[in-house]
């Protein structure tokens, strides 16, 4: 049976008055959720400002985590996903109108994980980010999401170094985000899981201002999560503390191999 711990952690920084970042979690509340629902996790940093960035996070998180506690038992992650990214989308969206007959706008990024089984499946909207930790024939970290930034597209047409992209004025510029359109399309991925991995949510404020060196040294120096959850928010605030930061780190204690037939999963022997 899949068994995993986590911890979260999020902060305002050192320069702003009020966070703008919403995450939340549904855990399964007995061995039979474990199978047929599994373990949720999201996250949100939202645009605005304080009155308008702190709602849009904040709706997009709840209404996740509403629409997964109403799923029917054995419903595939990788289908529902994407659809609860559109509901946070329209949700934010529909706000964002009121807003904006008073000149102002309302948006979100937007990442969300779930696991169960063996695999964990990861979508989102923004640049939010998910890594893969897997501290196995040598430490390593991957990044499972792509952000949807102006200098990251710009660095997929090969306009832009991945050093250019990392330090110029389009990684702050959304190409996608909740809220700004009716419809949005998210970006799904599927990871298969082994004892010990760690996945990691973020906002930017931790992978705008701390390197994914330091973040896999981290990860491996600190076997606690709740101490490595800190020791990365501090690493983003001493860094200047620029922005807000937030963290989800869930690690892996136990699989349950599994297989499909027919779209109906089986376990493995």
């Amino acid at each position: 049976m899949l068994d995993i711990e986590f911890a979260e952690r999020t902060h305002a920084g050192h320069r702003r008055e009020h966070n703008e970042d919403a995450l939340g979690h549904v855990v399964p509340e007995n061995a039979a959720q474990v199978q047929s629902q599994g373990w949720f996790f999201c996250m949100a940093d939202g645009m605005g400002g304080h009155e308008y960035g702190e709602v849009a996070s904040q709706l997009a998180v709840k209404t996740a985590l509403d629409g997964f506690r109403k799923i029917p038992k054995g419903v595939m992650h990788v289908s529902l996903l994407p659809r609860l990214v559109q509901e946070a989308n329209a949700a934010v969206h529909d706000a964002g109108l009121a807003t904006s007959l008073r000149g102002a706008r309302m948006g979100s990024t937007f990442v969300a994980c779930a696991l169960r089984f063996d695999s964990a499946v990861v979508s989102h909207v923004g640049d939010s980010r998910c890594y893969l930790f897997r501290n196995t024939s040598g430490a390593s970290l991957s990044q499972l999401t792509r952000d949807h930034t102006m200098a990251d597209e710009q660095m997929r047409m090969g306009i832009l170094s991945k050093e250019d992209a990392a330090t110029g004025e389009g990684r702050h510029v959304l190409t996608r985000s909740l809220g700004n359109e009716m419809f949005v399309a998210a970006d799904t991925v599927t990871v298969s899981l082994q004892p010990g991995d760690v996945l990691l949510l973020c906002t930017d404020g931790l992978h705008g201002y701390v390197s994914d060196a330091s973040i896999r040294q981290t990860l491996q120096t600190y076997t606690d999560l709740e101490r490595a959850a800190a020791a990365l928010v501090g690493q983003a605030n001493d860094a200047g503390g620029h922005d807000n930061v937030s963290v989800t780190l869930i690690r892996v204690r136990g699989v349950e191999r599994m297989g499909l037939y027919r779209g109906r999963p089986y376990r493995l022997l």
